[in-house]
């Protein structure tokens, strides 16, 4: 090869090299980081990532070094130079990597360790997974539940996760840590949030037909505004049946699959709930029966366009004041009033 067509080559090479090196320094890979977890584990992927770069651009050194260097003369057909080994490059390509994997590993036990073990005393939210919903319950704050999960900034929290129905995957990218939600078991969950922020709680476990739709919100608060919130709700439990209807509506997580105006919900994995009125003009009941059979058993009223066995059945096990303040809530004059049942 000639030595202009070989310059021709590295300088094509520099190029490159120096645009893709642009790009990855200046395009953001990672989600953002909002927990202390997030930024061990980012640690950890870089510290292996900066390894792997170091051993390819160490391979891609040697590999064109020795193409220049022992390339083939023209016209010369001769065979390489037989060799018999070399001791002392088997034992650095065999120590070598095991040093670095035996690093790796090291690194990635300790961050998950860390990851494991709370810095303070860690407040306690117990998560429960079903089709196609979360709810959080905070059991430091009388056993307070939402749909959204609020955590005030630098808290360390313990989650404990719960499924009703099949397996499910807790995850918010920010916080950089995902766990499965089992039936039958508890698993659980460390984070210390560190950025004040709105980020998404998705479900990264297929789970029925609604998957794409289980998704809530993880609102990282200062502690004032999270003192605040609790105090808030504490006060709907204890206030009107609108006010508890209301809470057990959140509580729930009906918001998960319906739209219900009243309560700000927009989901379309079961029916419309602002349009009960007129579906309850369907079998011929009374609104309030009607809603109230709707819930406890969920398939025997099948609105058009959903399927049966959408709604898990086991709203039954709601307490009655629970109940009746929560078919009070969706039948209320305040309520729109169209179509479709609760619960599904």
């Amino acid at each position: 090869m000639r030595r202009g067509a070989i310059l021709s080559l590295v300088a094509i090479g520099l190029i490159v090299g120096a645009a893709v090196t642009a790009v990855a320094v200046l395009v953001d890979w990672l989600p953002e980081q909002a927990s202390k977890e997030r930024e061990r584990i980012d640690f950890v992927f870089w510290f292996t990532t900066a390894i792997c770069i170091a051993i390819f651009a160490l391979v891609a050194a040697v590999m064109l070094y020795a193409v220049v260097k022992f390339r083939a003369r023209p016209d010369d057909d001769s065979d390489g130079r037989p060799i018999h080994g070399h001791t002392g490059l088997e034992i650095a390509w065999t120590a070598v990597p095991a040093v670095l994997v035996t690093g790796i590993a090291i690194v990635s036990t300790v961050a998950l360790a860390q990851n494991d073990r709370s810095s303070g005393t860690p407040m306690s939210i117990e998560v429960t997974a079903r089709q196609f919903a979360w709810s959080f319950k905070y059991l430091d704050e009388q056993d307070l539940t939402s749909t959204t999960l609020r955590l005030p900034v630098d808290q360390p929290v313990k989650l404990t996760l719960k499924a009703s129905d099949v397996i499910h995957s807790f995850w918010v990218k920010e916080f950089g840590q995902k766990q499965d939600a089992v039936p039958g078991m508890v698993t659980t969950l460390r984070i210390t949030p560190t950025k004040v922020g709105r980020f998404s709680v998705i479900c990264t476990e297929l789970c029925g037909l609604g998957h794409a739709f289980m998704r809530s919100k993880a609102v990282v608060m200062e502690r004032a505004q999270y003192e605040q919130w609790i105090s808030e709700q504490r006060q709907a439990l204890n206030g009107s049946p609108g006010q508890a209807g209301k809470a057990v509506f959140a509580q729930n997580s009906c918001g998960g699959c319906h739209t219900f105006t009243p309560a700000g919900s927009k989901s379309e994995v079961g029916p419309n709930l602002d349009r009960l009125a007129a579906q309850a003009k369907g079998p011929g009941q009374p609104l309030e029966q009607f809603v109230r059979e709707s819930i406890v058993k969920p398939d025997a009223y099948v609105e058009r366009g959903f399927s049966a066995d959408l709604m898990p059945e086991t709203y039954d096990q709601l307490p009655k004041d629970q109940l009746d303040a929560l078919v009070q809530y969706l039948t209320s004059p305040a309520s729109p009033k169209k179509s479709k049942k609760e619960g599904r």
